[in-house]
């Protein structure tokens, strides 16, 4: 049982993770009170779903534009300090947010533009954040400090909204952008503990456009890093349920809302608990295998939510969902930063994070579509067959990925990267520059959209 739970390892054995972590924890939670708070000041401005809309579109379009950009600049800077910068950024658009909520008569483009602002501080802290954990934790650490970072994702959706909905009937949204930007303090703080990490030969990586052409050549050309990055935007893509859940609640479920308030809760439940007991698959020596399993399994669940004959049937289903879902995700990570050489961890960092960004966007975007032509069920279930078939063929063309096989070696094989850098550990990763010696550690992960977490994976 003790081996079934999450590894609480890499917070023992470092303060500044452990540092680090619990402020980005609380962050989450402020981050999360943002997402609700401009969703529901957009909306009483203007009771327009257009409005409403462009909020998603403000916090996706500069991760996927200056994400590539932003990664080659991480992988040629101090990425320590690259991240203070970004998340002091962030910290200071929630005080003008709580401070234009506070004042009043702020036009609401304004405000799509304050959370545009935060997004492309976000498109840079992001990738920086997602090179901590591989430079800093020893490689059998790897996987437990990715679960313990999708713990704070977890709990932090599963609660919340809840708390910013008592905020915001008590106090307003001005409150609820002010206590974000004050849990800001504790990510800076932890930050500001990590050592200075530089990768050997950072200067001499190519910036601009071709440091982003390096970065996209090792993605081709690294079978175990390609395909998990494309089971997964495979899978949102075809199988995204988020834009189907009102629909389906009115055809299936009599349209209650109670009941669809439970379908992201039973979602998020799924994922908390399989966080808390992540050692149960961040200990199986083929994560790419995980990848796959985990990621067929979320398909067959929507599928079967969609043709469950009676509500808690349906939200079983989402549960199990929700657990499939945590278990691709810390198993992909897991994939992608432990084949990626550390020089181009950010630029590979940002298209995992883009990846997280876009698919899910995506794929709500085609449920919605298939829904209006069909109906909410049809475009659930074909969905989740979709997703099921789509993991086959990824796997089928990758077998490199359930193999457990290859990986970075293969790309340097193949030409390398263009870049200088290299292995420079006794266990062959790259070595980051760690000043005062065995107590560094590195971020459970950056927060995945303006004013804090979001759907993203």
């Amino acid at each position: 049982m003790r081996r079934a739970l999450v590894d609480l390892a890499p917070l023992r054995s470092s303060r500044a993770f452990r540092r680090l972590w619990v402020g980005q924890t609380l962050s989450g939670f402020g981050g999360q009170m943002t997402v609700v708070a401009v969703m529901f000041q957009v909306w009483q401005s203007t009771h327009s779903t257009t409005w409403t809309g462009a909020v998603a579109l403000a916090q996706a379009v500069p991760l996927i534009v200056l994400g590539l950009f932003a990664g080659a600049v991480v992988d040629r800077v101090d990425r320590r300090m690259f991240y203070v910068a970004m998340t002091a950024g962030q910290a200071a658009s929630s005080v003008v947010l709580a401070v234009q909520a506070f004042v009043g008569g702020v036009p609401v483009v304004g405000v799509v533009l304050l959370v545009a602002v935060q997004s492309c501080f976000v498109a840079g802290g992001g990738p920086a954040s997602k090179t901590f954990v591989p430079a800093l934790l020893p490689p059998e650490q790897l996987a437990a400090g990715l679960a313990l970072r999708r713990i704070s994702f977890q709990g932090a959706l599963l609660a919340g909204p809840a708390l910013a909905g008592l905020v915001l009937g008590w106090l307003g949204a001005g409150a609820c952008y002010a206590i974000d930007a004050v849990s800001f303090a504790g990510t800076l703080y932890g930050a500001c503990q990590l050592p200075s990490i530089t990768v050997p030969g950072a200067a001499a990586a190519r910036s601009g456009l071709r440091g982003v052409r390096d970065g996209v050549d090792f993605l081709v050309r690294t079978p175990l890093v390609r395909g998990a990055l494309l089971t997964d935007l495979a899978t949102t893509v075809l199988s995204m349920p988020i834009s189907l859940f009102p629909l389906i609640n009115a055809e299936r479920f009599g349209d209650d809302p109670r009941t669809l308030g439970l379908f992201l809760s039973a979602i998020a439940v799924g994922g908390l608990v399989a966080s808390l007991f992540s050692g149960t698959f961040t200990r199986l020596p083929r994560p790419g295998l995980v990848v796959l399993g985990g990621s067929a399994t979320w398909g067959l669940a929507l599928a079967l939510f969609g043709l469950a004959p009676g509500r808690w049937w349906g939200l079983a289903c989402l549960v199990l969902a929700g657990a499939a879902d945590t278990v691709s995700v810390v198993s992909r990570s897991t994939v992608v930063q432990t084949h990626t050489p550390h020089e181009l961890l950010g630029r590979v960092g940002a298209a995992e994070q883009i990846v997280g960004q876009a698919g899910p966007d995506l794929g709500n975007l085609r449920g919605g579509v298939v829904a209006d032509a069909t109906s909410g069920v049809t475009a659930l279930v074909s969905g989740g067959v979709l997703c099921v078939v789509a993991v086959v063929l990824v796997g089928a063309a990758t077998p490199k990925l359930w193999r457990g096989t290859g990986g970075a070696a293969d790309a340097d094989a193949s030409g390398g990267t263009g870049e200088s850098g290299g292995s420079d550990r006794p266990d062959g990763s790259a070595a980051a520059s760690l000043p005062g010696g065995s107590d560094g550690s590195g971020a459970p992960g950056g927060r995945g959209a303006p004013g804090g977490v979001t759907a993203q994976r």
